[in-house]
Parts: structure tokens; sequence; C-alpha cells
């Protein structure tokens, strides 16, 4: 305890500067902003945004991305609480109760039990975080070659059967992502391989020219296909306290919330939005007020809420102790830690003890930004919903390509950024979640390379996989996740869930 107190200390001694604090401010507004604009989301902000983190400090640039993920839970809210509109994915099940408790006049007391749910849950999983971060570090140092293999294959299954659709094209999607990032320059043998004689993919295809344009400009394009139409609340937000009755009912759905959000976060395919959507469907069953749902529940918006905002900060978790991205958000924190020179995984907190306590302490501090420029600032959100999007995305289009062509100057990543995105797009019609792709394509070349230094220690031995227990008991656990739903009942229900 007192070195784990010791190590926050220093972590807020990072995170307190004023580079960090500014970015981690600038981070929260900006996710904000984004929660609250429908149709952008963190995945795309932060993908547009990485070329303007490579200038700055390692460190103020991962907080200032982690400040737009977990800033986006509270900027969703906003507007799904007062317009009916959610600006984020995790923010959908809010508009449920939320946006009927606006209607009833209670505004306010949705607003303020969303920001508190969403601080207090922040702040459990920010010790959740620091707490197990050192101890899975410890278990992680022991992993072999073969081990991380079936880890990451592991996380490659779960990810793509916890993704929305048929688990056939999310697995199709995780086989194609893996293939894109086997692109470019054998490291061992010094050859070109899938690279069809195009010398600018000799170093492989470009992390940054994928993110922004399978969420970016895929994003965009979909966007500009719906039609806006936007309910305005007539009526006043009101008194921003809540009654005894309704912080009585609250208070036992966000400490509901936040357990399932800090254990659904950790999950690889888990994160905010599954998290949000578990919450509220427990809240239906269990709640003592489930009787008023439909209705303006206080339930289903303080549990979603603080759900949502613990499994953003947990789902750190297996980025900072195993490398392993959780979600597509974080597979962008992996690709902009590499483009930084830094391999995440256990050797960070010796090697990157700055970074990796310093984030930690940032996400507390965060949080509180957030709490403080939320419930002030209702005012100025709503009004940024009046910015039309014929101004806003063309004006995102051309940051993106300038972001992109200031990486290597090259006019060859700008047009390998539009060929994505209408990769994306096509994708997105034909209900082909992008996320795992994303994710197989950060994991790829991980995969390759652990797999490659278990075989060569085992001198060409298969079975070294199911010899060692910790890579048997992985690669069981994806067969059994792949079995399970194979049964028509489970893929039934999972496809029932995902539509509820």
């Amino acid at each position: 305890m007192e070195l784990l107190l010791q190590n926050l200390g220093h972590g807020f001694g990072v995170a307190l500067t004023i580079d960090n604090l500014l970015f981690a401010l600038l981070g929260c507004l900006i996710g904000t902003a984004i929660g609250v604009l429908p149709g952008i989301g963190p995945v795309a902000t932060i993908s547009l945004l990485l070329p303007i983190t490579f200038g700055q400090p390692a460190t103020t640039a991962i907080i200032m991305l982690a400040g737009i993920y977990y800033g986006a839970q509270y900027g969703g809210s906003t507007t799904a609480i007062l317009l009916n509109l959610p600006g984020e994915v995790s923010s959908v099940v809010t508009t449920l109760e939320g946006y009927k408790m606006a209607r009833n006049g209670r505004a306010g007391a949705a607003l303020t039990i969303a920001a508190l749910g969403s601080f207090f849950a922040g702040t459990v999983a920010t010790i959740l975080v620091a707490a197990s971060g050192p101890l899975l570090t410890s278990v992680a140092l022991s992993f072999g070659p073969a081990d991380y293999f079936s880890l990451m294959l592991l996380g490659l299954i779960i990810s793509a059967v916890l993704a929305q659709g048929s688990v056939l094209k999310s697995i199709g999607m995780v086989v194609f992502g893996v293939a894109l990032g086997l692109v470019g320059t054998d490291v061992q043998t010094g050859q070109q391989r899938f690279t069809f004689g195009v010398p600018e993919l000799s170093d492989g295809i470009g992390f940054v020219s994928i993110a922004m344009g399978m969420f970016g400009i895929a994003e965009i394009i979909l966007n500009l296909e719906r039609p806006e139409a936007r309910s305005v609340l007539t009526q006043k937000v009101g008194s921003l306290f809540l009654t005894k009755e309704e912080f009585r009912r609250a208070t036992p759905a966000v400490l509901r919330g936040t357990i399932v959000g800090s254990l659904l976060g950790i999950l690889p395919g888990g994160g905010a939005s599954l998290a949000s959507f578990g919450s509220y469907m427990m809240e239906r069953k269990v709640s003592r007020g489930r009787a008023q749902f439909g209705n303006g529940a206080i339930e289903g918006v303080a549990g979603p809420e603080s759900a949502n905002n613990a499994a953003s900060q947990t789902s750190f978790i297996p980025l900072l102790t195993l490398g392993i991205p959780a979600n597509a958000v974080m597979a962008l924190m992996v690709g902009a830690l590499i483009i930084q020179g830094i391999q995440p995984g256990p050797r960070m907190v010796e090697a990157q003890p700055d970074l990796f306590w310093g984030l930690i302490a940032s996400m507390w501090i965060g949080n509180l930004m957030l709490l403080v420029i939320n419930l002030p600032m209702i005012g100025m959100w709503v009004k940024l919903l009046q910015v039309p999007y014929k101004y806003l995305y063309p004006s995102i289009l051309v940051f993106c390509a300038i972001g992109v062509y200031s990486l290597n100057n090259n006019v060859f990543d700008v047009y390998q950024t539009v060929i994505f995105g209408i990769l994306g797009y096509i994708f997105s019609k034909l209900r082909m979640e992008p996320a795992p792709l994303l994710i197989g394509f950060v994991l790829g070349p991980m995969m390759e390379e652990h797999l490659r230094r278990a075989m060569l220690l085992s001198r060409g031995d298969a079975t070294v996989f199911i010899e060692r227990p910790i890579s048997a008991t992985m690669l069981g656990i994806g067969a059994v996740a792949i079995l399970a739903m194979a049964l028509p009942s489970l893929r039934k229900g999972k496809d029932k869930a995902l539509a509820e």
C-alpha cells in the first residue's frame, strides 16, 4: 500500500505539470464536444487527432487522447437527456429514461446524476487501474512467447465474438486486419511481402491512414446520408438538485453500474457501449423502481452513465499491463504509443513510470475537470448542436488531409486514407464492424513476433502452445467462446441483446 501511494504521488506530480494539465483539459473539452455532436464519436476523433500528437511528449499526448475518450462519455449524456439525441453510442440507452425525465421537468436532476455517477465511477475505476496495474504486470512478466501469442489470439477471438452482427463477419474482419498488419518488409529476412511492387508499402500500411479512413472519413460519409433531425427541448432544465427519493433510488444504481462497467471494460471487445447496455438491462430487472422504466426512471440514467465511464477507464488495464487493446479506442492508443517509440506491455511500469502513473493520475484529474465544466456549461454544449453539418464536415476533411500529409509529406498517404475511407463505408453498409479489423491490425505483427519466438525456442515443436498451462488455458477459453456462439440459442440471445 505504501509503495502504491508513493507511485500515485509520483503520478500526480507528473499529471499536475502545466503542460499535462492543459492537454488534459483540452482532451476533456474536445471529448465533451464530440460527445455532444452526434455522428463523430471518440474513435473517429482520436484517429483524426493522431497527427498532432507526434510533436508532443508521449505522456502529454496519451493524457490528451485519454481525456477525449472518457470526456465523450460525459458529453454524450447531455444531448441524450435534453434532446433525445445520443452524441455517443454508449449514451443511446440514456435517451430511454433521461429524455423522459426531461419531458417530466426533471432534466436538471438527470444531468446531475449522470455527472455525479460518472465522477464516482471514474474515481473507483482509477483506483482499480492503479491497484491492479502493478499486480497484473508482475504476473505478465512470467509469460513466455507462447503465452503471449495465445493471449493475443484470445483477445482477437473475444473481440470478434462480442462485436455487433455476424460472428463470421467479425472473424473475417479480424483476419483481414491481421493480413493488413503483415504488409511491408519482414524484419527477420528483409524481404518485402504483400507490397505488390508499390515502394510506398515497403514500410507497411500506415496506422493513421487506416484509423482515419475506417473511422473518420467513413463516418462522415455515413452521416452525410442521414437527414438532420433534432428535437429541441422546450421546457427549462430546472433545478440541478436531486430529491431525497431520487437520491435513494439512484445510489444503488450507481454502485451496480460502476461494478458492471469496471468488469466489462476489461474484456476484449467490451468497452463503454457494452457496459452501458449491460447496466441498463440489469437495472430493468433488479431495480426497485423498475415499474417506472419507460416513464423516466432515474435508475436508467444513473446505472448506464456510471457504467460507461467506469468501462472507459478500466479498458486501460489490459493496455497498460499486457499491451492488449480491449476495444478500438485502445487499439488507437497502442498505435499512438508505438508511433512515439513506446512498446505497451508489462515493461511499461519500469521503462515508462512517468507515462504509466501520470496517465492513471490524470484520469482522476480529468474526471474532476469534467464534473466542473459539464454542469455549468450545459447551455454552451447544447448551442454547439446548432452548427450545421455542411460547415462541420468539410473542415474535418481538410484537417484530416493536412494531418495525414504532414506525417511523411507524401500524397500517397492521403490516397491511402481515402481508399480506407471508402472501404470503411462499404463495410458499414455490409454491417461489418471495423473495430475488430483495427484490433487485428495492431495485434497481428505482435502475434507474428511471439509466434516466431515460441517456435524458435521450441525448435519447431507446435505442442509448446498446449504444454504451457497459461497458453493452453487461453486457447481453451477461445475455443469455448467460438463454440458457444455457434449454438443457435446463444447466437439469438446475443442478437436480441444487441437489438435491445
